[in-house]
């Protein structure tokens, strides 16, 4: 039993470490639009490796016609776009998902944890299936917009259920950390502000996906510089919108402003707590954090447009700011709603009337 108690808690947090590694790897595959460069699933072009020469590809699309993706058959991928796909995929399917089974088989192994943590288990094994198939639908489906959407979203929300299992297991072997441990009646009244925060941060997440795979929507705001192209767009601090598609560029500028505002709102509103004795010092230090670091992300967001220049008619990205500004933004969602996991399943668990010595 003690071997399992070890790697149960130890594993789920290898997992979360892994699945932080396979979204920071699918922000890589997207931003060099190598989504479609292995155009089957679970194999690419046919094979197991990723080693396709341009011979192989022109073979493999005249013996499968029906796959031909948004390029056409004459476009060719080069080594590191497959290699990125395909190394995404395999740290997905060979790694993360067979280490999760280990891990749904060790919590029933062993003996003191509480029921929540075998059915969180049992969702992490349906979450990482689901994410097998939206990966397979995303590849069918030619990356659409909405489709990448999805498979991000599901990726979050399975890295969010490890993070449940992890709290749920600490808790019950009385290992609570305390840098996530908050005051009950500080949890109680602070709980729905931070879902409300998480949501409001995943629906800028998602709207930063649109803008990266719709086309043309990256310079939908211009390429001309500052103040004009941002924080302006088009010279314009508001523009009507007509295409959500096309100007979901405008529209996920005016959400991150809004979740902007109400994270500072919420540093003023949990300074004032903790300045009244309300136990909010903790609460506090994680607020004033993911402010930072949601506004540190505000600013590569401009500066990814500013970076934007025009070559005849092709755009040119600085593909390291595009990482980061993804990354930055999945790191804020998951802090928040680590902190709401944590209220729900340690602060308000150990406050219920059972539960106090």
């Amino acid at each position: 039993m003690g071997f399992n108690r070890i790697q149960t808690k130890q594993l789920t947090a290898v997992l979360i470490g892994i699945t932080f590694i396979v979204i920071m790897l699918g922000g890589i595959v997207r931003i060099y639009d190598a989504g479609e460069s292995c155009p089957d699933w679970p194999t690419c072009f046919g094979s197991f490796g990723f080693d396709v020469s341009e011979a192989d590809q022109e073979a493999w699309w005249d013996a499968n016609p029906d796959e031909i993706d948004s390029r056409g058959s004459l476009h060719r991928y080069t080594s590191f776009e497959i290699f990125t796909e395909w190394f995404h995929r395999l740290i997905a399917g060979s790694i993360l998902g067979p280490l999760v089974l280990l891990n749904w088989w060790l919590a029933r192994k062993e003996e003191g944890l509480t029921t929540e943590v075998k059915l969180v288990s049992s969702i992490s094994v349906g979450l990482i299936i689901w994410q097998g198939i939206i990966g397979w639908y995303t590849v069918k489906m030619d990356n659409e917009h909405w489709s990448v959407a999805l498979h991000l979203a599901s990726a979050l929300m399975f890295m969010m259920s490890l993070i449940w299992m992890w709290l749920t297991i600490a808790r019950d072997r009385k290992e609570e950390p305390d840098w996530i441990t908050f005051d009950p009646i500080l949890a109680n009244s602070w709980h729905k502000r931070i879902a409300w925060l998480s949501l409001a941060t995943l629906l800028t997440l998602f709207t930063g996906v649109f803008v990266a795979t719709t086309p043309g929507a990256n310079q939908a705001c211009g390429v001309g510089g500052f103040p004009n192209t941002w924080p302006l767009c088009n010279g314009e601090l508001f523009s009507k919108i007509s295409d959500i598609f096309a100007q979901s560029q405008l529209i996920h500028r005016l959400l991150v402003g809004i979740v902007e505002l109400a994270l500072i709102a919420a540093s003023i509103l949990i300074w004032r707590e903790s300045d009244d004795g309300q136990c909010g010092n903790l609460l506090s230090k994680w607020i004033y954090l993911i402010s930072g670091i949601f506004l540190l992300n505000l600013s590569l967001g401009g500066l990814y447009v500013l970076s934007a220049k025009v070559d005849g008619f092709e755009i040119v990205y600085d593909e390291l700011l595009s990482l980061f500004h993804l990354m930055f933004a999945s790191i804020t969602f998951l802090l928040l709603a680590t902190i709401w996991t944590s209220m729900k399943v340690i602060s308000f668990y150990e406050s219920s009337p059972e539960n106090i010595e």
